[in-house]
């Protein structure tokens, strides 16, 4: 433990790039050249790339430690966790000191003490952790509390503690790339071997397993039209798809096996179970890149859109534990597939994209009577593509994704290959853009406020917004709340805000402080549907604060009435 404390340190420290990647490439390299140290080097690869084992101790029982170990009244405990921000950083500073000085390694901490306490009851828990802090050094205790209660951020991407591994190792950053795949899976518990296979110099190929490709993300597009035209050239130089609001998944079928995979590196075969019917129709070494969708179950064939369900719809099945008979009925799915990555076992990834779709339309041309036959063809769609004779007509047809229950446009370079991430090319040539439409907006007003974390855990921003529930003018209006945002303020906006927060404050319930209704802001947001779950009945996408609208009396803010247009239209 005592290393990995020593690199979080560094790494929260570190504002440069470059210094986090020193710091990391160090730890890494160390690691390799010591066996005893690899298997805490695999769990730090994971921590590092996302990895969040599920919660190993609720809060109540952690914070019930502190309280019979310090003699603190709740109240206390309570300011201090408002003051910090932070439940890691106040149960560690609140504990007495160490009584003696115990050392053991990371794995051990996590496989024989930590992931056994899954299983025990509160009190069990919080005996095991009052005698193992009792003997763990302070400055240690933080990035345990920090593990335990699943927060551990230092400001480090996943892309970045790739890079460091394949610095630290010699290996080829995209063969890195590769092997980290799935590495951080939530239910995962890395061993020693996984490192030495991370930094192995021996080649991996992808086909030992059902392990997907990195996935290759787009950059935004967000030029006046006017401008377009300067930056992408002639529209026929792109190969053009609606951009579905879905999840992007990729379907892998090797060796017999089939997977399907999120862009979340969340293995979710067991999720989505009828994807496992396309093994028998699809030849074996095929991956298969597309939007994970729900449908109306029609039968349909080729690139046909009707049936497509919104996203709303999609979240029904999200979160499900178990997968019935009923909801594969109620709320079938289908993959629109828009790239090949993977045919008969081969690598299609550097070929270029133009060459891909022909061989992914090949396919599916190919395999469509067998899927009929085995009753599957609507289990895989092809991606239609949109052509147009300039960038205005296509601006135009971007204005009807919505009713296809997409976001905008997808535009892809016709000879670009298959990258990894978000990478630009010097030349262009293999970058993807995502030409999304405007988003939603409302003008809203800010209810309720909570401190942040980490840099931000000084300061108030985290808001929550809240729509009149009739028109202005009517007698009684209330105020509804409906979205939470945290993003879209410069740092001295948030600062503003902050003050007025604090000096309007009428109640704190914990963390959270309800002020005066005095602030106006255009929240804009993705999507945007009916919801039981929530008090409003809307549930909004993505939202986050587009401006600050000093402009506008609060009075003036928008109503419910204008949200339910929204989903209506």
């Amino acid at each position: 433990m005592k290393e990995f404390a020593e690199l979080y340190r560094a790494l929260d420290a570190a504002t440069a790039t470059k210094r986090k990647l020193a710091a990391m490439e160090s730890y890494f390299a160390a690691a390799i050249g010591d066996e005893t140290r690899r298997a805490d080097a695999a769990w730090t690869a994971y921590f590092l790339s996302g990895g969040k084992p599920r919660q190993i101790a609720p809060a109540k029982a952690l914070r019930a430690l502190v309280l019979a170990q310090t003699g603190l009244p709740e109240w206390l405990f309570d300011q201090c966790r408002q003051r910090t921000g932070d439940l890691a950083e106040t149960l560690s500073l609140l504990l007495p000191p160490a009584q003696g000085e115990e050392e053991l390694p990371l794995h051990r901490w996590m496989s024989e003490r930590l992931l056994p306490l899954r299983g025990k009851s509160d009190d069990e828990k919080i005996a095991a952790l009052s005698q193992w802090l009792s003997r763990l050094p302070d400055d240690e205790r933080f990035v345990l509390f920090k593990i335990i209660t699943g927060s551990l951020r230092v400001g480090v991407s996943k892309s970045q503690a790739t890079q460091a591994l394949a610095q630290a190792s010699g290996v080829d950053p995209q063969q890195m790339a590769m092997r980290m795949m799935g590495f951080a899976q939530s239910e995962r518990a890395p061993q020693a071997r996984d490192f030495e296979r991370l930094t192995a110099q021996e080649p991996q190929e992808a086909s030992a397993g059902a392990q997907p490709y990195p996935f290759y993300l787009a950059h935004s597009l967000q030029a006046p039209l006017n401008e377009i035209a300067q930056q992408l050239g002639d529209p026929r130089d792109w190969q053009i798809e609606w951009k579905f609001d879905g999840i992007r998944a990729q379907y892998v079928q090797r060796n017999g096996k089939a997977a399907l995979w999120s862009r979340g590196e969340e293995l979710i075969t067991e999720s989505w179970p009828e994807f496992a019917h396309l093994q028998r129709w699809l030849p074996d070494g095929t991956v298969i890149d597309g939007e994970l969708v729900v449908t109306d179950g029609a039968d349909v064939s080729g690139d046909d859109l009707s049936g497509l369900q919104p996203f709303s719809v999609l979240q029904r099945r999200l979160g499900r534990k178990q997968i019935t008979p009923k909801i594969l009925r109620e709320w079938p799915a289908a993959l629109i597939a828009y790239d090949l990555l993977e045919s008969e076992g081969r690598d299609l990834r550097q070929m270029p994209q133009h060459e891909r779709r022909a061989a992914l339309e090949r396919l599916i041309g190919a395999t469509r009577a067998r899927a009929h036959d085995f009753g599957d063809r609507a289990l895989l769609r092809l991606s239609p593509l949109v052509q147009a004779d300039d960038w205005a007509a296509l601006d135009a047809l971007r204005g009807r994704a919505r009713e296809f229950f997409a976001e905008g446009f997808m535009l892809k370079s016709r000879n670009g290959i298959y990258g990894a991430g978000r990478r630009k090319a010097a030349d262009g040539a293999s970058v993807w853009h995502k030409w999304k439409l405007d988003p939603y907006s409302v003008d809203a007003v800010l209810v309720y406020a909570q401190r942040g974390h980490g840099r931000r855990s000084g300061v108030f921003s985290d808001y929550t917004f809240a729509v009149w529930d009739r028109p202005a003018g009517q007698k009684d209006r209330t105020l509804v709340p409906f979205a939470k945002a945290y993003s879209g303020l410069t740092d001295a906006e948030m600062r503003e805000v902050d003050r007025i927060i604090r000096a309007t404050t009428r109640e704190t319930f914990g963390p959270v402080r309800q002020v005066a209704p005095a602030m106006v802001f255009e929240l804009g947001f993705e999507g945007i549907g009916p919801s039981q779950r929530h008090k409003s009945g809307v549930a909004v996408r993505f939202p986050r604060m587009l401006r600050w609208r000093k402009d506008k009396p609060v009075e003036e803010a928008d109503t419910i009435e204008v949200l339910q247009a929204l989903i209506a239209s």
